[in-house]
């Protein structure tokens, strides 16, 4: 039996570039892990950072957020609004003390089967040389548990 690590990877990707690039991957027949599973959105403009903090609480050990290449996106300017809200949110994450490590962003066009399938198994390689991530998680219990005790001191506070 394989004792193996085996991460869990969301992928959020773009409709009209990446996620056709990952369907060419499959219709190519060119092999790549399993571990990931895909959720498609119709611009990377339109994915919501808090869903990677998400993503961790649910237990993901790894995130790729892939979309169209500059200046070809479906939207005309979606991917260069989350290219600039990551630059801007992984300053927080790492400020927070989330492993930025586990966070792939990249960029696939709809012709880039063999890219996606490249960054899938160079992200789940990656991944595994890290282990399971469940610092994202303690963190998450201790504040939940935590929760009464921080609302009385802020009655205290504010009192």
């Amino acid at each position: 039996m394989n004792n193996e690590f085996e991460p869990k990877i969301l992928a959020f990707v773009c409709n009209w570039c990446t996620y056709a690039g990952a369907d060419l991957t499959g219709t190519s027949r060119i092999k790549y892990a399993s571990n990931v599973k895909i959720v498609r959105f119709p611009c990377t403009g339109r994915i919501d950072f808090m869903l990677l903090l998400k993503a961790f609480a649910n237990g993901s050990d790894g995130v790729i957020i892939s979309g169209c290449h500059p200046n070809d996106c479906h939207y005309t300017s979606g991917n260069f609004h989350a290219r600039r809200r990551w630059m801007l949110f992984r300053s927080l994450l790492d400020f927070m003390g989330v492993d930025i490590r586990r966070i792939q962003f990249s960029w696939v066009s709809a012709a880039e089967g063999a890219k996606w399938a490249d960054i899938v198994n160079t992200t789940v390689a990656s991944i595994r040389e890290l282990g399971p991530y469940t610092e994202y998680q303690r963190a998450a219990d201790f504040l939940a548990n935590n929760e009464e005790e921080l609302a009385k001191e802020m009655e205290v506070n504010n009192g």
